[in-house]
């Protein structure tokens, strides 16, 4: 007895659509390779392919990248939520928009030309090549966005090497982008790295002969380490912004930005808020604006209850004690923390206001957690020394609300930070709110600054002599 042909057909779909299935599955995502030697090799290839591509294609690519990083925000900003139990998902949505929409393309690229009787020099910026970028825990999506869309712009391939802790979540973000980069005709595997990542993967890359350039975003250890790898380095570290408010603030606006500011992503990034100095005639009044714009003072026996769950304690061997913050309570939501001390409040509270002095491990420790130390300081000479003390010469930002000019000059005079912000949140400084381009690379230790893609160039001069001079 045959088999009627719509069996058949049947029987052949159900064949193929299982072999799809099957390959899908075991196919590795664009971008992911077993060991750091593949990962390089294939992003030499890639930036080998793109270098023949004019700029005008990278402009493509990079457009693929912006749409499909705003397409995915959320569903990248909940993944990095759940999976590093860090942070707010709202917050985070647009953290990964705004690195996707304001980080600058190939337009960043200026070429400078030398003409005279002796003829014409141009200087134009070039590639490294492979890239190595270290990303961390804090802000995982947005750097990957931000710094793949830099990297790029400037004509490299990068191969990331992500914080274990926020594996995943990367590993999702790479995928995205490296589809939307082939299907605008670009190469594969421009932005690679290592399925698992870790600190024998870090060592191999910044030792692999093809890595040009390291760049790290993290704290003061890996910062320490790309420093010593030998090759050329870009380091974004920890910062401890401080703020001051003087007398003569808009204290409404001023009690409003300080809390949006430092509850930003309960925060986590490092430009946020992290101490307030308020001059003694308006300290009360600027607390009391602070409580009305969902935060909570803690004092007295819940302060110290605060203080022995959230700090960890090391006494060394001379009787010096040193704190540290809790991992377990970094990033989390005030209403959480709060929690565990026996403070119920409602989920819109995302700050927690401790007044305390200039001394106290929360003025002295970037805690990264929505725990807003205020010190209260008798004048602005005093405000302005202990703001500068507590920054611990990071230059990474700082803040100040005044309607004073002498005073933001003295302050951002002494101060000396990559970022200055004056009567905004923090976050006006990358770009939030604020004019001006985004990143989530701020390189205060090695000089660069708010990094774009000339930060990821290199210089290179071409010298015609005698000719094409038409002056």
């Amino acid at each position: 007895m045959g088999i009627d042909s719509a069996a058949i057909e049947k029987l052949v779909y159900s064949v193929v659509k299982e072999m799809v299935r099957e390959n899908h599955l075991n196919k590795k995502p664009h971008g992911e390779f077993l060991n750091a030697n593949d990962a390089v090799e294939a992003a030499w290839i890639a930036q080998q392919r793109l270098g023949v591509m004019p700029i005008e294609k990278r402009e493509d690519l990079i457009a693929a990248i912006r749409e499909a990083a705003v397409a995915n925000a959320q569903l990248l900003a909940e993944m990095a939520v759940k999976e590093s139990g860090m942070g707010r998902a709202a917050d985070k949505i647009i953290k990964n928009k705004i690195a996707a929409l304001k980080t600058p393309g190939t337009i960043d690229l200026k070429t400078d030309a030398f003409s005279g009787d002796k003829g014409l020099t141009i200087v134009e910026m070039a590639p490294f090549g492979v890239i190595c970028a270290i990303t961390p825990a804090t802000n995982p999506v947005a750097t990957i966005i931000n710094n793949g869309i830099s990297m790029l712009a400037a004509g490299n391939s990068v191969v990331f090497c992500p914080h274990p802790s926020l594996k995943e979540t990367s590993r999702k973000t790479l995928e995205i982008l490296n589809n939307a980069i082939i299907m605008a005709g670009g190469p594969e595997n421009l932005l690679s790295y290592v399925a698992e990542p870790g600190i024998k993967i870090v060592e191999e890359l910044m030792q692999h002969e093809k890595i040009r350039l390291i760049v790290a975003t993290g704290g003061p250890g890996v910062v320490k380490a790309v420093l010593k790898s030998g090759k050329k380095a870009i380091g974004a570290g920890a910062g401890n912004p401080p703020v001051i408010v003087d007398a003569t603030a808009d204290l409404d606006k001023a009690a409003k930005s300080i809390v949006d500011g430092a509850t930003f992503d309960n925060n986590l990034p490092c430009i946020a808020e992290k101490a307030v100095f308020a001059l003694g005639a308006i300290a009360d009044i600027l607390k009391s604006k602070m409580l009305k714009n969902d935060a909570v003072e803690v004092k007295g026996i819940e302060l110290k209850q605060l203080e022995e769950l959230v700090l960890t304690r090391d006494e060394t061997g001379d009787g010096t004690v040193r704190y540290a913050p809790n991992k377990q309570y970094i990033g989390k939501d005030a209403a959480f923390i709060l929690d565990k001390i026996g403070i119920k409040v409602h989920q819109s509270i995302r700050g927690i206001i401790a007044e305390v002095d200039v001394t106290h491990p929360f003025v002295t420790e970037e805690l990264m957690m929505p725990i807003l130390p205020l010190v209260q300081v008798k004048d602005i000479d005093t405000a302005i020394s202990m703001a500068v003390k507590v920054e611990h010469g990071y230059r990474h930002t700082a803040v100040i609300h005044s309607k004073n000019v002498d005073n933001m000059t003295r302050f951002a005079k002494a101060i000396q930070t990559t970022l200055f912000v004056k009567n905004a949140p923090s976050y006006a400084g990358i770009g939030i709110g604020g004019e001006g381009f985004t990143t989530f690379t701020i390189a205060g230790p090695t000089g660069e600054g708010l990094t774009s893609a000339r930060s990821f160039t290199r210089q290179r001069r071409c010298v015609l002599v005698d000719a094409f001079s038409i002056v």
